[in-house]
């Protein structure tokens, strides 16, 4: 269990100082009607919990503690310092944000706080402690909820306040040594030399490109600084209920933050996700996020903290949830390792920027259809109780690092087209319509039971994180590198040869690869650049077919590369264009294993690379593999008695089992033995192992 709380959880948030109290017991009744379990409580209240510096008001959440605890419904507690009140910003004006233009953020939102500002750090580090005293021993508290949404809004201040707390983890992170920071930052360039700490700021406005090397630390500051606010209330918490799990809820595939420095401190990931109804592969991306939050926790269960019930409130058109958009979507969640469905919210907002945000009780009441999803839901999740705890298993990694992130979409590159998450996911959705699950890994992960690495880019690597990529293959892994990887260090300073010779591209990647590259050739916008397959040439001269029967070639568009093999064989070459005729896609057979590097950006068409490299090395379950490229999305979870494979048909046609259904199999929302997935619905089949 994730919590104390048997089964999956169910809920959302709830904001009962927007209700008179004479609502709060209607709604304890009907979230026990709907099945819900546990509530989040308490995320925006502290301007009601603390109406001055030295007044509290704990009354009203003593009552409403109670309440749930009597209704049998637990709670997840927030220390509700996401939004600190009018009274502590009038009495501490410095404690607002600071643009990097210089503009100091007002009051009458959310989030306005300095990351680094010791007056909010103790202000929200005393009210967390007043709460943990007061509830640590609640019978309702179930979780443990440390701020939210961390860097929503407000990722980084440039006040004088944050300045000084820079230079405090600059001199921390090069041992006070100033020259060490000097060589770190490539100082020599344009004259920008320090000769001592005290001349440092923080990367504002400036006439021209910042230094690199001073943004890429910015932003490891700015990540660390809103972790040790995170860490600052999260030791309080444990030392007043170190028996209580703690968490902050995440916002998916997030670039400002580094959530591998961040989940090592959390007892349970949790996310935040609000995939588009209008979007018709949303659910693609939403479960790239979901692999990624149970990654991030290690394969453990992870839990939804929020999903609109419906429509959001915060984008240029708010395309309501169909009824089975709302049911899929869920249960995908469960699919890829939740142990619960949360929302935001429970009751519809009546004032407001958020007013018109949906919520399981909408504003229609209990008459309305999306209160019948509401129940329809708990329902479901009651019947899947006993999936909770089971785990999935992949033989894929997909290599993540934000260090590299934040250097690869820095200024003044090759080209400010290339963007790390569509690059993963254009990867991530090949493996989506194969079926195959995947786990998310640092470049520092061990590797060892994974069959196959892929590693969509890697711009900044460090040599000891190359070592470990060329010694698994060196071992019998099967490796995919993307264009542009393997160039900076982990300073972001062009990996350097040991010879006269030079280093080159792609750095200490180029022995396992097997290439070199000579220069980069980004494609301008709106241009594609053929590329042809060897195999699909040879497969072409065979059925004799003229040029006009044969299905179009696979394209580059946004990036190409001057590519030459060392040891490598090509897989494709560029078909026309300067690059006509070299390298475009690579193998390279390197100790008992193979690596790939593809040198282009092939949007969908990379499936012709991935398919080399993943179908021999893994071995599909044999639903999974049946249902491939039929719209059925397919995902395995098991505990030590049972498998659970999730059929989510995200497709507008009915789609047949057949005799693919394992002997014994049930499908545990109706009972029965299924024949088929029906458009837009879920099948959960229980298979004993």
């Amino acid at each position: 269990m994730i919590t104390r709380v048997e089964g999956l959880l169910y809920g959302a948030d709830y904001n009962p100082e927007q209700w008179p109290e004479s609502v709060w017991k209607q709604d304890a009744n009907l979230m026990r009607d709907a099945g819900v379990n546990m509530v989040t409580v308490g995320v925006f209240s502290w301007a009601r919990l603390q109406p001055a510096e030295d007044e509290w008001d704990f009354a009203w959440l003593d009552r409403l503690m109670d309440l749930f605890h009597s209704a049998g419904i637990a709670v997840d507690l927030a220390t509700a310092t996401a939004s600190p009140p009018a009274w502590f910003v009038r009495q501490y004006p410095e404690t607002l944000p600071v643009t990097a233009d210089g503009v100091r953020l007002e009051f009458g939102s959310r989030q306005h706080y300095c990351p680094s500002s010791p007056i909010y750090r103790a202000a929200a580090t005393r009210l967390a402690r007043a709460i943990a005293e007061r509830y640590g021993e609640h019978p309702a508290l179930a979780l443990w909820h440390i701020h939210n949404e961390y860097g929503d809004h407000v990722t980084e201040c440039f006040c004088d306040v944050s300045a000084e707390d820079f230079r405090r983890w600059l001199r921390e992170r090069y041992g006070q040594d100033i020259e060490q920071l000097n060589f770190a930052w490539g100082t020599e360039f344009w004259s920008q030399r320090y000769s001592d700490f005290s001349q440092i700021e923080p990367p504002r406005r400036a006439p021209g490109p910042v230094n690199p090397g001073q943004l890429l630390d910015w932003r490891r500051f700015s990540s660390d600084a809103l972790l040790a606010c995170f860490l600052t209330e999260r030791a309080v918490l444990k030392e007043v209920t170190p028996q209580v799990p703690v968490t902050t809820n995440f916002m998916s595939m997030m670039k400002d933050l580094d959530y591998w420095k961040w989940a090592a401190h959390e007892d349970l990931v949790s996310d935040d996700a609000y995939p588009d109804p209008a979007d018709p592969s949303a659910h693609v991306l939403a479960a790239m996020n979901y692999d990624l939050m149970r990654s991030l926790g290690g394969g453990r269960p992870w839990l939804l903290m929020e999903q609109a019930p419906s429509a959001v409130s915060w984008r240029a058109v708010n395309v309501p949830k169909t009824p089975d958009q709302k049911r899929l979507w869920s249960l995908q969640t469960v699919a890829r390792g939740a142990d619960g469905v949360m929302h935001f919210q429970w009751r519809a907002s009546r004032a407001g920027a958020e007013k018109f945000h949906s919520a399981l009780l909408p504003h229609g009441g209990t008459g309305s259809r999306g209160w019948r999803d509401t129940v329809r839901l708990g329902e479901d999740l009651g019947k899947l109780a006993e999936v909770a705890g089971s785990r999935i298993e992949s033989a894929v990694a997909i290599v993540l690092d934000w260090n590299s992130w934040w250097a690869l979409e820095a200024e003044d590159h090759p080209s400010a087209r290339v963007r790390l998450k569509e690059q993963i996911l254009s990867w991530y959705s090949v493996l989506h319509r194969w079926n195959h699950a995947v786990d998310f890994v640092p470049p520092d992960a061990d590797l060892a039971g994974y069959k196959v690495v892929l590693v969509p880019n890697l711009y900044a690597v460090s040599t000891q994180d190359a070592a470990r990529l060329t010694d698994y293959v060196y071992g019998g892994g099967y490796l995919a590198v993307g264009f542009f990887s393997g160039i900076v260090d982990e300073l972001d300073h062009i990996h350097q040869g040991t010879d006269a010779a030079g280093g080159g591209y792609p750095g200490p990647l180029k022995e396992v690869l097997g290439v070199a590259v000579d220069e980069w050739w980004p494609i301008p916008d709106g241009e594609t650049v053929g590329v042809s397959f060897t195999a699909d040439e040879e497969t072409a001269k065979a059925a004799r077919k003229p040029d006009n029967e044969l299905p179009p070639k696979p394209a580059a568009r946004r990036w190409s590369e001057w590519l030459g093999t060392t040891t490598a064989r090509t897989v494709a070459q560029y078909a026309e264009g300067p690059l006509k005729g070299r390298p475009a896609v690579t193998c390279n057979e390197f100790g008992a294993g193979r690596a790939w590097y593809v040198s282009c950006d092939l949007g969908s068409d990379v499936e012709k690379v991935l398919g080399e490299a993943v179908r021999p090395a893994v071995v599909w379950p044999s639903l999974a593999s049946t249902l491939a490229w039929s719209g059925v999305e397919v995902v395995c979870r098991g505990s030590e008695s049972h498998l659970y494979y999730f059929l989510l048909n995200h497709g507008d046609t009915s789609v047949d089992l057949g005799s693919s259904v394992p002997f014994g199999a049930v499908n545990l929302l109706t009972g029965s033995r299924p024949t088929h997935v029906a458009a837009k619905t879920v099948v959960v089949l229980k298979v004993e192992r």
